[in-house]
């Protein structure tokens, strides 16, 4: 498991944010500390990601119950150079959350449900 703080993103026409992350050895306890400390959960997504690198840039492949992303993580340099090579501009960017996607996705199909989840194995 994995803790992430992320910052407000900042004006610009990629999205740039403080991130700070750090490794979690038991993820029910990390969930039981911050339901402790007064915080409940209010949105759960799941993806299934690979993650590629190149110089000083990550390039990871997120797929989600709401489609196929690609994320670049680097310098704004490098994500600019790695997005150039891979046929994208800055146009393609998308700057919204998962959760912004997600609603938007659910919206323009008419679903309802509060999280953005594969559908479980049937069977």
């Amino acid at each position: 498991s994995r803790l992430t703080f992320k910052g407000p993103v900042q004006p610009a026409d990629m999205k740039v944010r403080e991130e700070i992350e750090t490794l979690v050895g038991d993820g029910e306890v990390l969930l039981r500390v911050l339901e402790e400390l007064g915080l409940h959960v209010w949105f759960r997504y799941e993806k299934f990601r690979e993650e590629f690198c190149h110089e000083d840039v990550i390039v990871a492949l997120d797929e989600t119950p709401v489609g196929v992303f690609v994320e670049i993580e680097g310098s704004e340099q490098g994500i600019t150079q790695m997005a150039q090579a891979l046929g994208k501009t800055a146009a393609d960017y998308l700057l919204d959350s998962y959760r912004g996607l997600f609603l938007t996705y659910r919206e323009r199909l008419g679903l309802n449900g509060g999280d953005m989840l594969f559908e479980p194995p049937a069977g």
